[in-house]
């Protein structure tokens, strides 16, 4: 009988959970920020590197006008 009442405290419980849906759209909305930040973040290294080349390769062929 114990173990019924703790079932159905618990049933109720974890309906009323998730039946609340507050502040889910921030959380989604936070958890989306976080993957794009992690994909410019990883993103950034190469097109860092690419530009670091190309700006290279410009300031070879200006030094090679004797400016």
């Amino acid at each position: 009988m114990r173990l019924r009442r703790l079932w159905v405290q618990a049933q109720t419980i974890l309906a009323a959970l998730h039946a609340e849906e507050a502040g889910q759209d921030l959380v989604e909305y936070a958890l989306v920020a976080v993957v794009i930040a992690l994909a410019a973040t990883a993103g950034m290294g190469a097109v860092a590197k690419e530009i670091n080349e190309v700006l290279s390769a410009v300031a070879k062929r200006i030094s090679g006008y004797g400016i």
